[in-house]
């Protein structure tokens, strides 16, 4: 679907997605659980049902009513045929290390943008804990092949968190205990807290003391009901949005929720943005910009999103720590750049960011959001500040992560159409 989206004053409410990596997590554990769990609130969008195809592949039983899910899980065999997990890397990267337990081989591929994610790291771990794997060259498609026993095992954290979950929610599920070691800095380290904590919930014994977890084993999970929060990844774009082009309030936002990307609340203060946050809500107000220097290793999905808040900034801004970025839907640093280069912004890329000279104002033109959703919404919201209208294809790519995204924008006053 190719779209023009063109800016527009911004005024009103709306509510945050369901958090996609909390609705990842609470499938494959409610799969995991002997019994009936329910997972509430919980985001569907494309990556999230590849997660919930992938549970029925194993033997689970679901009944979706809107946005509940009933899982019934336990008793989980190997898939018989080969899993599609679409475009969902946490779908691949999640299910990867869950198949170990089983000691049939199973392959796990995806969509052509998949098939080029990084899974070394992962399945080097694995290896280490008895399980034969392989891959094309250390990407999808991935035959993997258990019985994972659990054990000692080290890994490196510079490339995914994702990896590191994988390792974490399986290990209740393996005969021994199971002590996960991390090697260097811990990328998108938040993710982890989230992880660890949805498998508290779900009755999982895991502790962490300085760079290693340990898991106990031989406790599988319990049912569960699980109410997914809001996600902060998502609202960031409608909360920008309001910094660029009215004032825009988000509803549902947990502030005391261990989502690393609740971090946009106070990256929006510090660039001058007016931001009041209420009981489970914020609101965001056009103010001018300053420019600012961001860690964004802990919250590299923000990465597009604050690169658009940033390029009219005044002054010059730099984003680093993400050389993760890489590795994600597309490229996301060499399409972030990309992408606001086509609008007129000045901004260069670096090995783990950007680096962006403010304008007062951005051309608009047409941009290659290569199928990336972060990138397509980036873009959108980038029509706020610029002269003439942004031109997409692909525009439908948003129902990854935010399949309201095009009807939230309209129903704050920005104008859209379809080509």
């Amino acid at each position: 679907m190719r779209m023009a989206f063109k800016g527009g004053e911004l005024k009103g409410s709306v509510s945050s997605p369901p958090s996609k990596s909390h609705t990842h997590r609470a499938f494959f554990l409610s799969a995991m659980a002997k019994g009936g769990s329910k997972v509430s609130n919980c985001l569907i969008s494309d990556d999230t049902i590849s997660t919930l195809r992938s549970t029925e592949a194993m033997g689970t039983s679901f009944i979706r009513s809107g946005d509940e899910v009933l899982i019934t899980g336990g008793g989980l065999h190997a898939p018989k045929d080969v899993v599609n997990a679409g475009n969902s890397g946490t779908t691949l990267r999640l299910l990867s290390g869950i198949v170990s337990m089983f000691s049939e081989k199973v392959t796990i591929t995806g969509d052509e943008s998949l098939r080029k994610r990084p899974m070394g790291p992962l399945l080097d771990a694995l290896t280490q804990m008895g399980v034969l794997c392989s891959s094309d060259n250390g990407r999808p498609p991935v035959e993997i092949k258990g019985s994972n026993r659990g054990g000692k095992v080290a890994i490196d954290g510079g490339v995914s968190s994702q990896f590191i979950s994988s390792l974490l929610i399986v290990s209740p599920m393996l005969p021994n205990d199971s002590e996960i070691t991390i090697g260097g800095r811990i990328v998108s380290e938040p993710y982890l807290d989230v992880t660890t904590h949805i498998m508290r919930l779900f009755g999982a014994g895991v502790s962490k003391e300085n760079n290693v977890f340990k898991v106990k084993g031989g406790t599988g999970y319990r049912p569960y009901d699980y109410v997914v929060p809001a996600d902060f990844s998502s609202a960031a774009f409608p909360l920008v949005a309001g910094a660029l082009g009215g004032e825009v309030t988000v509803m549902g936002l947990q502030m005391d929720d261990p989502q690393g990307d609740r971090v946009i609340v106070d990256i929006l203060k510090n660039a001058g943005a007016s931001v009041y946050t209420g009981k489970d809500s914020v609101t965001v107000k056009k103010m001018g910009l300053k420019a600012t220097d961001i860690d964004i290793g802990g919250c590299p999905d923000l990465f597009p999103i604050l690169a658009v808040l940033l390029s009219t900034a005044e002054g010059t801004s730099r984003l680093c720590g993400a050389p993760q970025l890489r590795f994600k839907e597309s490229d996301r640093i060499r399409t972030t750049v990309g992408m606001l280069k086509a609008i007129g912004a000045d901004a260069s890329e670096t090995d783990d960011g950007c680096i962006i000279k403010g304008k007062k104002r951005l051309s608009g033109g047409t941009v290659d959001n290569e199928g990336d959703h972060r990138i397509m919404m980036a873009a959108a919201v980038a029509s706020l500040i610029c002269d003439n209208a942004v031109i997409m294809e692909n525009a439908e790519c948003c129902s990854v992560s935010y399949p309201e995204f095009p009807e939230h924008m309209r129903s704050l006053g920005m104008r859209t159409e379809v080509l």
